[in-house]
């Protein structure tokens, strides 16, 4: 199944509770199901896109803080699509392609990416913190109209942008929450309408310092919303980050070697009759 994978950077699981009407109203309809999980440690941006994207734990990818700019040492859900011959997508910041197309990152050549060679074979890519998450959505849309990708992530950076400017604490912050939940009301419909298996979900949280990194609940507690047939929409579950990558291998039916949250899919249903 086609999954589309939405990581909303730096969004705490304190404000995604409440903030997110539009998400929370498709789980009531009961379209989805909303579970509050615990990021890996460090509680920071590249390496936590590593985890979720590989499965593999920040301290043994070596990915351990935002300034390890090298490609990933591990296979992503971008490698093992493209082994089972599947198309590839993302709409994202600049260090999702460091880590698996290429690095530096080279505006000029990698902002914009068509390349059927590589990893992550269609891309957006931006570098500027600020980068509107409207114009990112819409870079998303534009990548699955155009290029009908098996697996496409969207991670827009302005709620970890609003976080670090203003806190964890702020209307500022809130309020860009709530913004991404209302972009994604524009956009989803079409999705879910179309089949695709939609994951929304972040890499860590927020504290009141403006930062993040640490171990406090409100920097590690992250939400994570899935959309779609493909899920059991069981309650009172306890996925973990790194499950993530080897879930979404599963839903897309490809060949991999990761952890699986075997609860989270429609299949444990009928395995448990």
């Amino acid at each position: 199944m086609k999954t589309i994978l939405v990581v909303l950077d730096g969004l705490s699981d304190s404000v995604a509770g409440y903030a997110m009407g539009y998400l929370h109203a498709e789980c009531a309809q009961g379209n989805g199901q909303y579970y509050a999980i615990t990021c890996e440690l460090p509680s920071l941006s590249r390496p936590l896109y590593e985890c979720i994207l590989t499965g593999v734990p920040p301290v043994i990818s070596g990915i351990i803080h935002n300034g390890v700019s090298r490609m990933s040492h591990q296979r992503s859900i971008f490698h093992y699509a493209r082994a089972a011959g599947r198309v590839t997508a993302a709409a994202a910041y600049h260090w999702v392609s460091e880590l698996y197309n290429r690095t530096p990152f080279d505006p000029v050549h990698d902002r914009h990416t068509s390349d059927p060679e590589l990893p992550v074979q269609y891309g957006h890519f931006y570098s500027d913190d600020s980068y509107p998450d409207s114009h990112l959505f819409e870079d998303a849309e534009s990548l699955r109209v155009q290029h009908d990708p098996d697996f496409l992530l969207i991670h827009p950076m302005n709620v970890d942008d609003a976080g670090h400017k203003f806190g964890l604490n702020s209307s500022q912050y809130r309020n860009r929450a709530r913004r991404a939940d209302g972009y994604l009301s524009h956009w989803m419909p079409q999705w879910l309408a179309e089949g695709y298996q939609v994951i929304v979900t972040s890499d860590h949280g927020m504290n009141e310092d403006h930062s993040h990194g640490g171990t406090l609940p409100e920097e590690t507690r992250v939400p994570l919303f899935v959309f779609g047939q493909a899920f059991s929409r069981q309650k009172d579950l306890m996925p973990r980050q790194t499950e993530l990558c080897g879930t979404v291998c599963e839903i897309m039916g490809v060949p991999h070697d990761k952890p699986v949250c075997r609860a989270l899919l429609a299949s444990a249903r009928g395995e448990e009759k």
